[in-house]
């Protein structure tokens, strides 16, 4: 063996030394974590405090700085430290209001209405969950319940909602659709008591709500309902409160065309037929992820994207507004006027504003954080 291999191997022997204690200190970390958790679970502070995140981060930045290390890359690994700490500390929750006596989660076997089952059953609320063959002993189920959560497919929420014209006085009527203004009216004409519209921003395959975004559309007593949205904030939840018409008025962009649009994308590949796998070996990394993204739709059951796209006719007229924009551009490329297209290009540049240079920086964040994930690996 060289000098030059033996000076290797002890470098690196060196590294997997430091790697070691490296583990180490993360055992040692995730020991604090949980004490921070059973704490948190006692008082009920919330998991997700952003503050205190940005201020730990804002602080090591500044140390990595002063000791010539990357700043971006210690923000990189403890970004990674913390959003598993938080996974470490939700094992419990403390319960808000003990005087629930019940939550009933109706569609609490789907996929997102099981999340607020375990949710709510990691606060030591008594929880039952309603399916469709449950209706005929419906009564005994609503009896003595104080929150009624409806948790089922769009197509379904209203109905289900019909038949609600019985619960007790006291008992908050919520749902968890995503559009909010049919079933909020539906809701205030089939109960007398407390009503709130809600919508969690994420899927049913988060781990939790800690840093998710839940829209809040007010419906009757609010303050009948304030200790389940400080439940929420202690799950780490986010709150965003908004009225039915701007939240669907929203959704129409956020939801329905981005939706169709990623269909349509994947329908004509599926009718081009290229071949995936060498699509993916000739795209750069942040195509690999748009793909990715087209992927994710497909992966996942139509009716929910379907209910999505065909529930409301105001969603319809942006599509088709968006057909026409799209045949107007296609125009420019038929008549080959690249001026006009320089032109709507710095036009829409100009309406992102400083919003377009944002998502530049973090793209390329996002693509430093991905870089070594199975995802951007080309072989």
């Amino acid at each position: 063996m060289s000098e030059s291999d033996k000076k290797l191997g002890q470098l690196r022997n060196s590294i997997d030394e430091i790697d070691s204690e490296l583990i180490e200190l993360l055992k040692r970390r995730n020991a604090l974590t949980s004490q921070v958790g059973e704490l948190k679970s006692q008082t009920g502070m919330p998991i997700y405090v952003p503050s205190r995140e940005a201020e730990m981060i804002a602080a090591r930045r500044q140390e990595a700085e002063q000791k010539s290390v990357s700043a971006d890359l210690v923000e990189d690994v403890l970004r990674r430290v913390i959003r598993e700490s938080y996974r470490s500390q939700h094992a419990n929750y403390l319960c808000i209001n003990p005087d629930i006596q019940k939550v009933v989660v109706i569609g609490g076997a789907g996929a997102l209405g099981k999340v607020f089952v375990d949710l709510f059953r990691q606060s030591d609320y008594v929880v039952e969950v309603m399916e469709k063959d449950d209706w005929q002993r419906a009564d005994a189920i609503f009896k003595n319940a104080d929150l009624v959560l409806v948790a089922v497919p769009i197509k379904l929420t209203i109905g289900v909602i019909e038949k609600l014209n019985a619960l007790p006085k006291q008992c908050i009527l919520a749902d968890i659709t995503s559009v909010k203004d049919e079933p909020l009216q539906a809701m205030l004409n089939a109960h007398a008591g407390p009503v709130v519209g809600l919508h969690p921003m994420f899927g049913p395959d988060t781990p939790g709500m800690i840093k998710q975004v839940v829209v809040v559309c007010d419906g009757r007593m609010s303050d009948n309902y304030e200790w389940l949205l400080e439940q929420m904030r202690t799950w780490g939840a986010v709150l965003h409160r908004s009225s039915s018409q701007s939240h669907d008025s929203a959704m129409a962009f956020i939801q329905v065309m981005r939706h169709f649009s990623t269909f349509v994308y994947g329908q004509h590949l599926k009718e081009e037929d290229p071949n995936l796998q060498e699509l993916l070996m000739f795209s750069s990394p942040i195509y690999r992820l748009e793909l990715a993204m087209v992927g994710r739709l497909f992966a996942q059951e139509p009716v929910l994207y379907a209910d999505i796209i065909f529930n409301k006719e105001e969603g319809l007229a942006l599509l088709k507004r968006f057909h026409t924009r799209f045949g107007e551009a296609l125009k420019l490329v038929e008549t080959h006027d690249k001026q006009a297209f320089i032109q709507q290009f710095n036009e829409t540049k100009e309406w992102f504003g400083d919003y377009a240079k944002q998502c530049l920086m973090d793209s390329k964040q996002l693509l430093l954080s991905a870089d070594d994930s199975q995802l951007l690996r080309k072989t």
